[in-house]
């Protein structure tokens, strides 16, 4: 993709040197290694997601069929902007459509237990019943003017009796059975839920249970403030130190996050070098905290770099937004996005002047 942008930024002079440079035939080749990786990800997605595959393999294959020689290099950029949007839209669709999967899995599962439950007490009663039955025969058997006919009944209730003790037996076996099979799945859809709202780098919630966190308090109409942090230059932390350097950041960074914040206080990571919290507060007392926060968080950092420990300093841009009346999820977070982006863009200029960030 480099290589293709750079060559078409490029200067060319004839159309004889253009068909017959190297460069033509490394855009040319990158050109066509781009679309079909375009064309195996709308495959793949079809594998990995049958419900809503075909509407991402559609959409890229409308995208591949753009890029058709000869391609500018702004159909270049917009076209791997909207590749991103569409697999971010595809992957969270997806998470929601798997996760209401499980969620009727495990219903079902539930109704399973309760059927079963309440055909061990059928069972039982129906054991009862025939109890009384054969107890009713032996009594008939001890009449003395029914002596003929005493060795057949006390002979057919022996046998009707252990013939309903071993149903009995068996039946309570089963459901035993079966109740143990359904509590095992359930702890296995349990244990996938949980794994589903963790991130498992930082072991943060997840950026979809934190939107369902929030979707619940925006319908509820309570108190609510979101905050989004975001590590000012990661990207220079990667390339300078390794992406390892980079994950033990993001984890020590979540760890600060936190030992700073409240139990009742929801914590996510929200994507790449950004996380979100959750405050059940009005602005003022969310604003104390995020105070709080930026001073604890911010500061001094020590991993392991390629060549042996370091140490780092490390500041985040926050943004923070109170939820309107009325207002939707995605209107709270695209002003707490707002404002975080004012925020670095103050922490750019404060260092650009040469004083300290705030």
């Amino acid at each position: 993709m480099i290589s293709l942008k750079k060559y078409l930024d490029a200067p060319h002079t004839g159309s004889a040197a253009y068909a017959d440079s190297e460069e033509t035939a490394l855009a040319n080749a990158s050109l066509a290694a781009y679309r079909s990786a375009l064309s195996e990800m709308g495959a793949c997605s079809l594998n990995a997601c049958p419900a809503l595959g075909n509407g991402l393999r559609q959409s890229l294959g409308k995208l591949e069929a753009k890029l058709s020689p000869p391609v500018s290099v702004q159909e270049i950029e917009s076209s791997e902007k909207k590749v991103t949007e569409q697999l971010q839209d595809w992957g969270h669709k997806t998470a929601g459509h798997y996760r209401q999967q499980t969620d009727e899995i495990k219903a079902m599962l539930l109704v399973m237990t309760r059927t079963a439950e309440s055909v061990g007490e059928r069972d039982k009663r129906a054991t009862g019943k025939m109890s009384e039955v054969t107890s009713r025969l032996e009594k008939i058997a001890t009449l003395e003017d029914l002596t003929q006919i005493r060795s057949s009944i006390e002979k057919s209730a022996a046998e009707l009796k252990t013939s309903i003790d071993r149903m009995a037996a068996e039946g309570k076996a089963a459901i035993d059975e079966l109740k143990a099979e359904v509590s095992t799945y359930q702890a296995k859809l349990e244990e996938a839920e949980l794994i589903a709202s963790r991130d498992a780098l930082t072991g943060l919630g997840s950026r979809l249970w934190v939107e369902g966190q929030i979707e619940r308090r925006v319908k509820s109409g309570a108190p609510l403030c979101v905050a989004v942090i975001d590590i000012n230059g990661f990207k220079q932390i990667n390339d300078e130190h390794g992406h390892l350097a980079g994950d033990e950041i993001l984890k020590q960074f979540a760890g600060e996050l936190q030992s700073v914040c409240r139990s009742a206080d929801l914590i996510g990571r929200w994507g790449g070098d950004e996380f979100i919290i959750v405050l059940d507060c009005g602005l003022p007392q969310a604003k104390a905290k995020i105070d709080r926060l930026r001073e604890w968080t911010c500061g001094s950092y020590k991993i392991h770099g390629r060549n042996g420990p370091i140490k780092l300093h490390v500041e985040a841009s926050i943004g923070l937004a109170e939820h309107l009346p009325g207002e939707s999820m995605k209107g709270l977070l695209e002003r707490a996005d707002a404002d975080m982006y004012q925020d670095k863009a103050a922490c750019k200029a404060r260092r650009a002047a040469g004083r300290p960030s705030a």
